[in-house]
């Protein structure tokens, strides 16, 4: 018997996927080279974006209408919190929709595709509810995976091979606070994987600038520490980070930006950032567009607002046009990353 999977989104579903993927080489089944030829095909959806979820539809429809008579499709991942009875009337032809969790079958540790570096997610879910996101309904509530089961995984990568680790979560330097264990700190987690011998280099997604402590900057100086932070700032207006929820002014972030630059001046600053939220005028955006140059930013993931079920900003209006939202996009693409 063979699958295939199809992942949509970001590292934490990329390494789900890859936990998915073990949970059916556990039980004999094989990768599939294509499509057609899997006995089963499960899509391990994305909801963050609205865009994400037209991809996924737009596949099933296309996969429906050609499907073998033995193909099972199954759906899984972030687009199951909008309810499987919502989802069946959607996608009538889709067998199966199942929980992640339900796919996996003992598959103890992650395994990434490359030979020297894999995924560790660490913790899932978040408590921040930013006004836009729709993960703490898509994931729930932060869950930190024990520290001695990371230690244990991260051992047992190295001894398979793997020199370099991502550590995966939607917040992961808010690793350990619903632990009862001090020592469970996303600092102490870096010191410790530090020092593990046949490891080489430690990479993390994603952080939250307000919870970025002096403790975890300390801890990013450590040698196997990847000199590249994603620290998500999503806009460059306090009036619109007041609107999405975010605990922190530009101020702060460009502050803190600065504090890191200082003690580590080789670390690269990337980053999170959303066009078009509601009610954004063209001086908010220019706000963001001013901060932008400022911190320098090497990379920077652009998304244009999208309007997603049980959000706080679903109730908001979504007033700023596609056309313009497609040209704030433009305008920091060219910026940061063209």
């Amino acid at each position: 018997m063979k699958y295939f999977i199809k992942t949509f989104g970001c590292q934490m579903n990329e390494a789900d996927s890859e936990r998915i993927a073990a949970g059916y080489e556990s039980r004999g089944w094989q990768k599939a080279e294509s499509i057609d030829g899997a006995d089963e095909i499960v899509i391990n959806t994305c909801s963050v974006r609205e865009s994400a979820e037209h991809r996924v539809l737009g596949l099933v429809n296309n996969l429906i209408k050609k499907k073998k008579k033995k193909q099972k499709i199954i759906l899984t991942g972030c687009m199951l919190y909008h309810g499987i009875t919502s989802l069946k009337k959607k996608l009538p032809g889709v067998d199966e929709f199942i929980k992640i969790s339900d796919l996996i079958h003992n598959s103890q540790f992650t395994i990434h595709n490359s030979k020297t570096s894999a995924f560790v997610s660490i913790m899932e879910g978040c408590n921040n509810f930013c006004t836009y996101c729709v993960v703490p309904y898509s994931r729930g509530r932060e869950i930190s995976k024990p520290l001695e089961e990371i230690i244990c995984e991260v051992e047992e990568l190295t001894r398979r091979g793997n020199k370099e680790i991502m550590l995966l979560g939607q917040n992961v330097n808010a690793y350990g606070r619903d632990l009862q264990n001090t020592k469970a700190t996303f600092a102490n987690l870096l010191r410790t994987l530090n020092d593990l011998s046949g490891l080489e280099k430690i990479s993390f997604m994603t952080s939250n600038p307000w919870d970025l402590t002096d403790e975890i900057i300390e801890a990013l100086k450590l040698p196997k520490i990847d000199r590249y932070l994603h620290l998500p700032v999503q806009s460059g207006d306090d009036e619109i980070l007041k609107m999405m929820n975010r605990h922190y002014k530009t101020s702060d972030y460009l502050n803190l930006v600065k504090k890191i630059k200082k003690q580590i001046p080789k670390m690269q600053i990337g980053t999170d950032i959303i066009v078009g939220f509601p009610g954004e005028t063209e001086e908010q955006f220019l706000n963001t567009f001013k901060l932008c140059k400022k911190v320098g930013f090497v990379k920077a993931y652009i998304a244009m607002y999208s309007p997603r079920p049980q959000t706080a900003a679903f109730k908001f209006k979504d007033d700023v046009s596609h056309q313009e939202k497609k040209r704030r996009f433009r305008i920091l693409d060219k910026l940061i990353n063209i």
